[in-house]
């Protein structure tokens, strides 16, 4: 487990493996997004500014969300929370980057639903790889545990000297098998967003039985039920785009 890479000289700022890792994800995810939107005839020139859109809005996202859970859930002041170095949740992400999505292709004047399609399988590389970055940090471990493969965080976010279930590491292995199936699918699908929070819906809620949040309603925790609010979304939007029947690349 490595939290720290090194320090900045003269500012003292600290560079975290978490934050290599994410804007690794955010590379890899513009990388093969440009891909995907020649491969659909469309200009990927534009991809580099609606990325940035998504990257603020994810943070600020992810940031508010976890701001405003915590602040309710353990009375911590909310603009501590919010100025923290910590505290960078995937849901917040999913849903500010979103809106950032879809507004930087308004502005741009770039089709919705396409630039959906083409960000869908970087969207699974990109978290894979966010949440390797959790690992090396010691971030959202799962419950103590005796199997062989089981790690302990003694400096993780909080420390743990027992043995736990890397659930980081589970979801990394749901991920990537994932990327590659939506890659497959690319061609194929109505609307390969949906697909992807399908899938990341089902897999979350599946993980978090090794995971140690508390359950909050109908037996499930917090996770299980945005978890289900996935499916429901992303099998909602499939069916609409099949409905549909629009090409990819068709700028409705």
């Amino acid at each position: 487990m490595y939290p720290e890479l090194f320090t900045i000289p003269g500012i003292n700022y600290t560079v975290s493996t978490f934050g290599v890792m994410m804007s690794l994800g955010f590379l890899a995810g513009y990388w093969i997004t440009c891909v995907r939107m020649k491969e659909l005839g469309l200009d990927p020139e534009p991809v580099t500014n609606i990325l940035i859109w998504i990257m603020l809005g994810g943070v600020i996202g992810s940031k508010l969300y976890y701001a405003v859970d915590v602040s309710i859930r353990e009375g911590y002041p909310f603009f501590d929370l919010l100025f923290a170095r910590a505290g960078i949740t995937w849901y917040g992400g999913l849903m500010g980057g979103a809106l950032a999505g879809v507004l930087g292709c308004h502005f741009l004047k770039i089709s919705t639903p396409a630039f959906a399609n083409a960000v869908a399988p970087a969207l699974a590389v990109g978290q894979s790889l966010g949440r390797i970055g959790c690992f090396l940090v010691g971030d959202d471990y799962g419950k103590a545990t005796d199997v062989s493969w089981a790690v302990s965080f003694p400096q993780g976010s909080p420390p743990t000297f027992d043995a736990v279930h890397p659930t980081q590491l589970y979801e990394v292995a749901w991920l990537i098998p994932v990327a590659a199936f939506l890659w497959w699918r690319r061609d194929k699908s109505p609307f390969l967003l949906g697909e992807y929070l399908v899938l990341n819906g089902a897999g979350r809620i599946v993980i978090e039985h090794w995971r140690v949040n508390e359950k909050v309603l109908l037996g499930m925790t917090e996770p299980q039920l945005i978890g289900v609010a996935l499916i429901v979304i992303g099998s909602a939007l499939w069916l609409y785009f099949r409905k549909r029947g629009l090409p990819l690349g068709n700028p409705a």
